[in-house]
């Protein structure tokens, strides 16, 4: 059902006792059906702030999107290898061969599949999908606040998600992360529905958009289990022996919708589909429980263990890990406010069954609770825009309790004053994360919550309070929209996307490694702790650069800093360059030349960061049999010595030693395999390959030597 109909819905007179819209079950009016066709047209004429979210939202994640080319390299090589075949789009092959998969579920990579089926190969065609995923997200989640807190702070929540740098980032960017948040509004927002009418329906719909986000990435889509299972159980209209089985019925599609794509796989035999990455069995259980799953959690490594493995990404665990200077700047600002006015409610509540805040508090409240301690902990591999999946939630939290607040719901006014005392304090701890950066909020911050805190306690007037209120959530709200928008002012490329100034951005810095630790910085309105340009952590390379002045012309046009395939990346700048983790690891042109003018064949390599590359810039046959940093995946010989027998793979390029020098971590991903190769395989001769070997390089033609291949492993 559309949410545009549901803003057409009749008013009511007035709101209940604790301020929410009163009514059961939506109804259309007769004005409303007969305008149908228009619907969408007229709720905006009706709900304006809706159309102000909307305009925002796409303007924060369209404006200038052709900059960031390609961005993360590895999906859009997936994507172009899962456009032209539909075995390699059904089990999401990274390369053209259907040798290896990518180390995600297809979900996501299927919508930017299929709008590259229609619109053509083309860094816009795999981005704006993910552009208006966004859009859609900040609709729901303001439907979502508004159904039971009103339309003040379902705009509120609506603008808090849409300022979220994390949020703009992710929505400009070809990571699954933006989907996977989709799923999760939406999975809450059938569960608000059941509240109001109790129907089964909803509940079923709810189960199918966690298994719509199991289908993106996996196990992290559970975490809004807990909470909407306590919630409907507690809460709801027909008793729990009606409630638990309607939440077996939820439970029944979520396990449908996300277990579908892994029984396919399963199901496969190992010949017939390819190797799943990130794996070491060639098991999606494997990828399901360990690489995606409890792995993540309990110290994986991932990350380059010289740098401290997954550590260096988010800093150490702990209660203080979400506003620390890798993941405050990215979704830490409101925080305070979100926990502080959510525990008020919870007080307001007392978790009565009658009173109508107590389910949408505990689907939402542990939902967040769920996300913000797992972040908390987690010791393996985590990367800063995870928090883009609490982004929604904190933003929901934000938006209930300032809609309570001002309507006067929650007590007496100096309920409001630690609101916004906590909004202050947090926002000042995680600007403190970054000197010299918006140094003249810190006192704007401290003055607007004093005048304000005084005009809540002193004023006898509601519309005074409400004036002192907003003006206060105004200023707690500068900091982040002012990072949202920061993040149009480059290329938000390479693994690891992030949103705010890119020179002061210690997540990463938007352009990946490469743009985030030493690229060029362009800031808007940011100071910074080196100055616009400067080099900062980056062995060995430019990263991404400062993004040219884009505009809409750079939207329509796809030009701008483009892709970051510059093919003289190394080291960290592989991840805005060529190569993924491997950075100066490519395959040169000449040795692709050399393939097809010798028989033709796959190509394959350690890392698939490599090959994507290659994919993307040559449309070129190369595989990665080692996983994402050539690390990750520990293919079997039996496997390899198979692939070319059969002839799915006949060369092998070996690209010399690591960026880094060693593997990540402790798994042998490709090494095995590589030394069978090194002793089983004919290594092609220098002087027909050229430039090859002069990049440290060695090619091998595996043909008719599987036999051999077996024996040497």
């Amino acid at each position: 059902m559309s949410i545009f109909k549901q803003i057409l819905e009749p008013r009511p007179a007035g709101p209940d006792e604790h301020g929410l819209a009163r009514g059961g079950p939506s109804r259309l009016t007769d004005a409303g059906r007969r305008i149908r066709g228009a619907g969408a047209v007229r709720a905006l004429r009706r709900a304006p702030e809706l159309g102000a979210l909307i305009g925002l939202t796409a303007v924060l994640n369209l404006w200038a999107l052709g900059q960031n080319g390609w961005a993360n390299t590895y999906y859009s090589a997936a994507v172009r290898s899962m456009s032209t075949s539909w075995h390699n789009f059904l089990y999401a092959s990274l390369d053209q061969s259907g040798v290896m998969t990518v180390d995600k579920p297809p979900l996501a990579l299927w919508v930017q599949a299929l709008s590259v089926r229609v619109f053509g190969y083309h860094p816009l065609s795999i981005l704006v999908p993910d552009a208006l995923i966004g859009v859609v997200t900040v609709v729901l989640l303001y439907d979502l606040v508004r159904r039971l807190f009103g339309r003040f702070a379902g705009f509120i929540a609506g603008f808090a998600l849409a300022s979220t740098p994390i949020t703009v980032a992710m929505s400009r960017h070809n990571n699954p992360d933006a989907l996977l948040a989709l799923c999760a509004v939406a999975a809450l927002w059938f569960v608000v529905r059941a509240f109001e009418d109790g129907r089964t329906r909803w509940i079923v719909w709810a189960g199918v958009m966690v298994g719509l986000g199991f289908e993106t990435k996996m196990g992290i889509a559970l975490v809004v289990v807990p909470g909407i299972v306590a919630a409907w159980l507690w809460v709801a209209p027909a008793g729990w022996r009606r409630a638990a089985r309607q939440l077996l019925a939820g439970g029944a599609a979520m396990l449908i919708v996300g277990g579908a794509w892994p029984l396919l796989v399963w199901l496969t035999p190992a010949a017939d589909r390819p190797w799943i990455s990130g794996t070491s069995d060639n098991s999606i259980f494997q990828l399901i429980f360990s690489y995606n799953g409890l792995g993540r959690i309990d110290g994986q490594e991932g990350g380059p263990t010289a740098f401290g493995g997954g550590g260096v990404f988010a800093g150490s665990t702990g209660p203080l890990r979400l506003l620390n200077a890798s993941l405050g700047g990215q979704d830490g600002w409101l925080l305070g406010v979100a926990l502080v006015g959510g525990l008020v409610i919870l007080v307001s509540t007392r978790l009565r069954r009658s009173d109508r805040r107590t389910g949408w508090l505990i689907a939402v409240g542990g939902s967040f609770l769920a996300t913000a301690v797992l972040f908390s902990i987690a010791q393996g591999i985590f990367h800063p825009y995870y928090v883009s999946l609490l982004a929604p939630f904190v933003a929901a939290l934000v938006g209930a309790s300032v809609g309570q607040l001002a309507a006067g719901k929650l007590g007496p006014p100096f309920v409001a004053v630690l609101v916004i005392a906590a909004g202050v304090i947090c926002e000042i701890a995680v600007l403190g994360d970054y000197t010299g950066q918006l140094d003249w909020l810190v006192p704007v911050l401290i003055v607007v919550g004093v005048l304000a805190s005084v005009a809540l306690l002193a004023a006898s007037n509601a519309r005074v309070r409400a004036v002192a209120l907003s003006a206060a959530i105004a200023a707690l709200l500068v900091a982040p929209t002012i990072w949202a928008f920061d993040t149009l002012d480059y290329a938000t490329q390479g693994t690891f996307p992030a949103g705010g100034p890119q020179a002061d951005n210690t997540a990463a810095g938007g352009g990946g490694f490469g743009g985030g630790f030493g690229g060029a910085g362009a800031r808007r309105f940011g100071g910074g702790r080196r100055p616009a340009g400067a080099g900062g952590f980056n062995p060995g390379a430019a990263g991404a650069g400062a993004a040219p002045q884009g505009g809409v012309s750079a939207l329509f046009s796809g030009q701008g800093a483009g892709g970051g395939t510059a093919r003289a990346g190394r080291g960290f700048g592989g991840f805005a360059g060529r190569g993924g983790f491997g950075g100066a690891n490519v395959v040169p042109s000449d040795v692709l030349s050399y393939t097809k003018a010798h028989g033709g064949g796959t190509v394959a390599v350690s890392s698939q960061g490599t090959a994507a590359t290659a994919i993307i810039d040559d449309d070129a046959n190369v595989a990665g049999i080692g996983g994402f940093s050539g690390n990750e995946s520990d293919p079997t010989i039996a496997w390899f010595a198979g692939e070319v027998r059969s002839g799915h793979i006949r060369w092998v390029y070996e690209v010399g030693s690591s960026a880094f020098g060693a593997p990540s971590d402790g798994r042998a991903g490709a090494t095995v395999v590589l030394n069978a190769v090194t002793q089983a395989c004919r290594a092609v001769d220098t002087d027909s390959t050229g430039s090859a070997t002069t990049s440290g390089g060695t090619l091998y033609d595996c043909a008719g030597k599987a036999a051999a291949l077996e024996r040497a492993g």
